[in-house]
C-alpha cells in the first residue's frame, strides 16, 4: 500500500527496508509499522540514525518512549524498555504495559475485553455488518477491535498517534493487522484508501478538530460502506461525564444523518441476541453514551459471530470473577465501568455474552 506525506502529500516510497521517503523527506519504519508523526521530528531523526546504524532495537526503544501530548502519567524508562525489547518474546502483555508504564491505561487495556464500551462497540459494529472486506480504526489502542475483525477475514489497518499502542497490538493482540502511526490533527496519509468499515471507538470525544476528524473518517468510507463511531460522551448525563463531552444538539450537529443508540441498548442487544433499537439524539440525562453509525443497513440482531466467540474458540473465566465475587482493578475502573458490566450479574444468563468467559489473547 501506498501511505501520503502528511507534510507535503507527496507518495511515500520505500528508500530502505526500514524507512519511507518523499523529496527532502524521510520517515522510519519500525517492525514493520511506519512512524508518521508532524510534531516529532527529533524522535524521527533518532529512529532513522539508528535504524541506519544497523541497531533496530535501538529506534525501537526510542519510539516506544513517545506518548499522548496529553499524557500526564509517568515517564518511561530506558532500562525497563530495552528490558521489553530484549523480553518480547515471552513476556505477558500486562507485563510488557507495566514495563512501558502505561499507568491507569494499563487496566483499561487489560481488561477492555469485559468493559461495557467495548461490548457496545461490537454490538454496534455487528447491528450493521455488511461484510466488510476491508477496515481502517482510527485511535485503534492495542487492537481489540482488530483482532475480532482479522478473526472474520477483514484486512484491517489500525492507527493510533502512539507507537507502543500499535507495537503492542501488532506483537501481543492483533498480529495479522497493519498499523500506521500518524496525528489525527494533520494530514492523513491515507486519505486515497477507502475502506468498507471506517471505526472509531471510545476514542472520538478527545480528538482535535473533531469536525475535520468526521470529515476525514466519512472520506475514507467507501460508498456502499459503514462508518461506526462508539461512546460518546452526553455532558447531561445525571451522574456527570467521564470524559470530554458535548450536548446532544452538538453532537448531532457533527453526526445530523447517523443512526444513534443509547449505548445501554447495544449492551441490551448483545446480552439477549436481539435487535438494537436505534434512540436517535435524545436529549435525556440518563444516557451516558451515545454511539452512531453512518450508512449501512437497518440494524439487525446481534447473533452473528462479531461480538461472540465463535465454536472452538478457548474461553477463560473473567480474569476479574473470583468464586463468584468480583474484583475491580481499581476504584476509577469500577467508578467508570462497574454500572454496566452484565457480567457482575450472576443472575444473566448467557455466560459468553455477558462476558463471564471471555476469549483473551494467548500471552495475555
Amino acid at each position: 500500500m501506498t501511505y501520503r506525506s502528511p507534510l507535503s502529500g507527496r507518495p511515500l516510497v520505500a528508500d530502505t527496508p526500514h524507512s519511507l521517503a518523499a523529496p527532502g523527506e524521510r520517515w522510519p519504519v519500525v517492525d514493520g509499522i511506519p512512524y508518521l508523526r508532524v510534531e516529532s521530528e527529533g524522535l524521527v531523526a533518532v529512529a532513522l540514525d539508528h535504524l541506519d546504524a544497523g541497531c533496530p532495537d535501538d529506534a525501537l526503544v526510542a519510539l516506544l518512549t513517545d506518548q499522548d501530548s496529553w499524557w500526564t502519567g509517568p515517564a518511561t524508562d530506558l532500562r525497563e524498555l530495552k528490558q521489553l525489547v530484549r523480553e518480547r518474546e515471552t513476556v505477558s502483555l500486562r507485563d510488557a504495559m507495566a514495563l512501558l508504564r502505561f499507568g491507569p491505561v494499563a487496566d483499561y487495556f487489560a481488561y477492555r475485553w469485559v468493559d461495557p464500551t467495548y461490548l457496545a462497540g461490537l454490538a454496534l459494529m455487528e447491528a450493521h455488518w455488511r461484510r466488510p472486506v476491508r477496515a481502517f480504526e482510527l485511535a485503534c489502542g492495542i487492537g481489540h477491535y482488530l483482532r475480532d475483525l482479522g478473526r472474520l477475514g477483514v484486512a484491517c489497518i489500525g492507527a493510533d498517534v502512539v507507537f507502543a499502542k500499535c507495537w503492542l497490538a501488532k506483537h501481543w493482540v492483533a498480529p495479522d493487522a497493519d498499523y500506521l502511526v500518524f496525528d489525527a490533527g494533520a494530514p492523513w496519509p491515507i486519505a486515497d484508501m477507502r475502506f468498507d468499515l471506517v471505526a472509531c471507538h471510545d476514542a472520538f470525544y478527545f480528538l482535535p478538530d473533531q469536525a475535520a476528524v468526521a470529515a476525514q473518517l466519512r472520506a475514507l468510507t467507501a460508498d456502499d460502506g459503514v462508518l461506526a463511531i462508539s461512546h460518546l460522551h452526553n455532558s447531561a448525563f445525571r451522574e456527570g461525564a467521564k470524559g470530554p463531552a458535548r450536548s446532544v444538539d452538538e453532537w448531532q450537529a457533527l453526526f445530523p444523518d447517523a443512526t444513534v443508540y443509547d449505548e445501554r441498548a447495544l449492551l441490551d442487544a448483545l446480552v439477549g441476541a436481539g435487535t438494537p433499537v436505534p434512540t436517535g439524539w435524545v436529549d435525556d440525562p440518563a444516557v451516558e453514551a451515545w454511539s452512531l453509525v453512518e450508512g449501512g443497513d437497518a440494524p439487525r440482531a446481534v447473533d452473528r459471530g462479531l461480538a461472540v466467540p465463535g465454536a472452538g474458540t478457548t474461553l477463560r473465566d473473567n480474569p476479574l470473577l473470583a468464586e463468584g465475587a468480583v474484583t475491580w482493578p481499581s476504584n476509577r475502573w469500577r467508578d467508570e465501568y462497574g454500572a454496566g458490566c452484565r457480567w457482575a450479574d450472576p443472575a444473566t444468563a448467557d455466560a459468553v455474552r455477558a462476558r463471564r468467559v471471555v476469549d483473551l489473547p494467548e500471552r495475555w
